[in-house]
């Protein structure tokens, strides 16, 4: 397979009557990478410096879950932490792929582990980076997330603000990009359904003690220091109560350890995995 290196480089694949849209590069073992839940996120948005360094070493997919990126919205999905995990094992389906490392981002760290409480046999490694778990909170980061309108100031103020600790690294072309993808046709729309719709439990993502201890699977998390969406203290509890479980804290970052500490969180996963 050839390395994935741009958005328009992506494919599109039938996930139980849902067009997704995912990324497939290099080969050997397969990692799927699971994005957060923000604003104009994707895939791409959350993994463009991960998926082609992953993919010197090992098979990589990423997908855009239900309601992200250009994968398509239906008007009769009910958003839930259920809906995104089974897209996920409905889409490793549709490629054929038995056994996986599962790489989450905030929550795409939640959905890893309940892929752990579903079927650890299929899963080789998991890294949880920023993951929400055991003593999250709602933070000042996550209302800011959700209280978001689109505009290209509210973007530039919600990155500056709450995901990097350099903000240099917070460039127009980020915002536009983010921006963009926030304001797309149905993006918002669905964005709010998801966090506050009645119907919806896209906001119910808490796990209890005994749901981690239960998870064997090794595990690597991964955090920064000054994440202020997802504060590092979770981490810290959830290496007490994960039975094979190692820690590594990024100083000097925020919520994307895998954007502003790249070159050293691909070291790191790959050699995890």
């Amino acid at each position: 397979m050839t390395a994935t290196t741009t958005l328009e480089t992506g494919r599109f694949i039938d996930v139980d009557g849902i067009s997704t849209h995912y990324h497939d590069a290099g080969d050997g073992k397969t990692v799927l990478l699971l994005h957060g839940s923000g604003p104009g996120v994707s895939a791409w948005a959350n993994w463009h410096h991960a998926l082609p360094a992953l993919a010197r070493s090992s098979r990589v997919v990423a997908l855009d879950l239900v309601g992200f990126g250009l994968t398509e919205r239906p008007a009769d999905v009910r958003y839930s932490l259920r809906t995104w995990t089974d897209h996920a094992w409905k889409f490793l389906d549709a490629l054929a792929i038995e056994k996986i490392s599962v790489v989450g981002n905030s929550l795409g760290g939640r959905i890893a582990m309940q892929m752990a409480e579903d079927d650890q046999s299929r899963l080789d490694r998991l890294v949880l980076m920023g993951s929400p778990g055991v003593g999250m909170t709602m933070t000042e980061g996550l209302e800011a997330l959700r209280a978001y309108e689109p505009s290209h100031q509210a973007m530039r103020d919600l990155l500056r603000d709450y995901f990097a600790v350099d903000k240099s690294m917070i460039t127009d072309e980020l915002v536009r990009i983010r921006y963009e993808a926030s304001a797309a046709q149905g993006a918002h729309e669905a964005y709010r359904t998801m966090f506050f719709h009645p119907d919806h439990a896209g906001s119910q993502l808490g796990i209890t003690e005994e749901q981690v201890r239960a998870i064997t699977v090794p595990t690597l998390l991964i955090h920064g220091r000054e994440d202020r969406v997802v504060p590092v203290d979770v981490s810290w509890n959830m290496v007490h109560l994960l039975p094979d479980a190692d820690l590594h804290v990024f100083s000097r970052c925020g919520h994307w350890t895998q954007i502003e500490r790249a070159d050293e969180f691909n070291r790191l996963v790959a050699d995890f995995v």
